[in-house]
């Protein structure tokens, strides 16, 4: 595709999304649950996405999950902060007290792992998304989850929810 083409097939996409396809998604069963105990026993809650921030503020409110994000950042409609990595740095940098060392990035795809790494957080990897568990560990994630009950049993071992 040259970049005349890659404009026009974003414009169609970024139209689609706006249009209907936002809300084509659904909320793994136990999530809800899951943030309100990350919530409640103060965890400071991020969302790190690719997609443009304007879009993903629109799911997270259609699905009532607002109130448990400190923020949502994603990328800019004019095509800037588009990779992981920058849109991690991003949240870092404006957001004071963030000790790295008590940062996770939680993704189900490599995306999401080399941004972590690149910014030197830890990284759990979900195998209850799209990517597969050989795409996770080929990036180095730092742990993986095969589903929502392992990660929940993660955070309360690792003390980010009290038993």
């Amino acid at each position: 595709m040259n970049e005349g083409e890659v404009e026009r097939a974003v414009f169609y996409f970024r139209e689609y999304l706006k249009q209907r396809g936002l809300l084509e998604n659904s909320v793994y069963e136990g999530i809800p649950n899951l943030l309100k105990q990350l919530k409640d026993n103060g965890n400071r809650l991020f969302i790190a996405t690719s997609k443009p921030t304007i879009f993903a503020r629109q799911v997270i409110e259609h699905f009532q999950l607002t109130n448990y994000f400190e923020d949502i950042i994603g990328s800019n409609l004019n095509g800037t902060r588009i990779k992981k990595e920058e849109i991690i740095a991003h949240i870092l940098l404006q957001n004071e007290g963030l000790n790295k060392e008590e940062v996770v990035m939680i993704g189900d795809r490599k995306h999401d792992i080399i941004g972590a790494n690149h910014n030197g957080i830890a990284s759990i990897g979900v195998l209850y998304g799209y990517g597969s568990e050989n795409e996770l560990i080929e990036v180095s994630s730092t742990h993986i989850a095969k589903d929502i009950e392992e990660l929940h049993h993660f955070c309360i071992e690792n003390s980010l929810i009290k038993k």
